[in-house]
């Protein structure tokens, strides 16, 4: 029978697809990255999902995020996600975190009822505290490093925390999962020394640059690496 999915199920087959279906995902951070994770993650049939992100759409958004566009500005990134969820696929069920995630607040989630966890967020402490909350869990996780100041997508690599290397956000995670005992961890990370982000003023401070394609490759590599774990495709 005809169905939006059909595509997917005959690559994977009926069995994979229904694993899709029933397992629960949640996703830490809706922007950039974030947003092309749960795009490609619905579309391939997860319909279990939970978005967490207290951020609001921006111009600056436009230019590299799936949700962003002129319509959206002002809004909720999550209200958005939510809503391009359900447009995708109406049974979907959609839970909205209006929040950041933080060894404050870590304790409302209960990451036992994830099948997987994507960690789309920026600082190392949320980061790393979203990775202990999974590990005591047993929830399988994976970690976005860095993106901002790259201009390659075809650098970007699949590893364990302790095989990084370039990416300065990979090197402090490195050193906060030694410190912690944590001994392994998945992460897409970029091989690309960062360029220079160019001022808008002398007086300015540094403001990460980015396009289009870096980050939005970057949150499909992870969705692909969710997908191909849950069905048990290498």
């Amino acid at each position: 029978m005809l169905n939006q999915f059909l595509r997917t199920e005959l690559i994977i087959g009926k069995e994979a697809m229904d694993i899709l279906q029933a397992a629960r995902i949640a996703v830490f951070g809706i922007g950039g990255v974030g947003g092309y994770v749960v795009e490609a993650l619905v579309r391939s049939g997860i319909q279990h999902i939970d978005i967490i992100d207290n951020d609001i759409v921006s111009l600056t958004n436009i230019n590299r995020q799936i949700i962003a566009t002129h319509s959206t500005i002002g809004k909720y990134k999550v209200d958005v996600m939510k809503e391009r969820i359900l447009d995708i696929n109406p049974d979907a069920e959609v839970n909205v975190y209006k929040c950041f995630y933080l060894p404050e607040n870590c304790h409302q989630f209960d990451f036992s009822k994830y099948d997987y966890v994507a960690d789309a967020i920026d600082t190392v402490t949320a980061k790393i505290q979203l990775i202990l909350q999974a590990k005591k869990s047993g929830t399988k996780i994976i970690s976005s490093m860095g993106a901002g100041n790259k201009t390659d997508p075809t650098k970007f690599r699949v590893a364990d925390i302790f095989q990084t290397s370039v990416c300065p956000l990979a090197r402090g995670m490195r050193h906060e999962c030694k410190k912690r005992k944590i001994e392994d961890v998945k992460v897409v990370f970029s091989t690309e020394p960062a360029l220079i982000p160019i001022k808008n003023s002398p007086d300015s401070e540094p403001v990460p640059g980015s396009i289009a394609f870096v980050p939005s490759a970057m949150g499909l590599i992870i969705a692909g690496e969710i997908i191909k774990d849950l069905i048990k495709i290498m």
